[in-house]
């Protein structure tokens, strides 16, 4: 994992790479991603940071995705998500409640993901497609929704 430090130090040389600056409007908006939980919705994001104004935190959004710093997770639940990209952060995949639309987190135990990997490389291999990274999102509902799991 990178320190907060090295963290920045990294957004801003893909955001001068792009010829963008490192404003403290992005500055913020990557604070608030790298201390979620998971995936922040803009509603979410601006409730964390009320002096940030909707328009600029879109923008400001935009802007870091097309740096390659911030990933934009759309699964029809109402509101994208954003998240910081894992090469800044840790390889994860994701749990996602088709009622609520909450997106969880997860990370699998290592020889898991080595298993996962061989299986993508025999696959992609057999058709000559070279992968360079992969994601899986796990559908469903979450325990608050879920009255069978224990939920409200």
């Amino acid at each position: 994992m990178r320190t907060q430090l090295e963290l920045q130090r990294l957004v801003r040389e893909r955001l001068v790479q792009q010829g963008q600056r490192y404003t403290n409007g992005r500055q913020e908006i990557v604070e608030v991603l790298l201390a979620a939980d998971g995936p922040v919705t803009l509603p979410a994001l601006l409730g964390s940071r009320p002096a940030l104004p909707q328009s600029s935190a879109y923008r400001n959004l935009l802007v870091l995705e097309q740096a390659g710093v911030v990933r934009r997770l759309v699964h029809n639940t109402g509101h994208a998500h954003y998240e910081l990209v894992e090469d800044l952060t840790s390889h994860h995949h994701h749990m996602i409640c088709e009622t609520c639309g909450t997106i969880s987190d997860i990370e699998l135990a290592t020889p898991l993901e080595a298993t996962l990997d061989e299986a993508f490389d025999a696959v992609t291999a057999a058709v000559g497609f070279t992968a360079r990274h992969h994601a899986i999102d796990i559908y469903g509902e979450c325990a608050e929704c879920n009255p069978v799991s224990g939920g409200s």
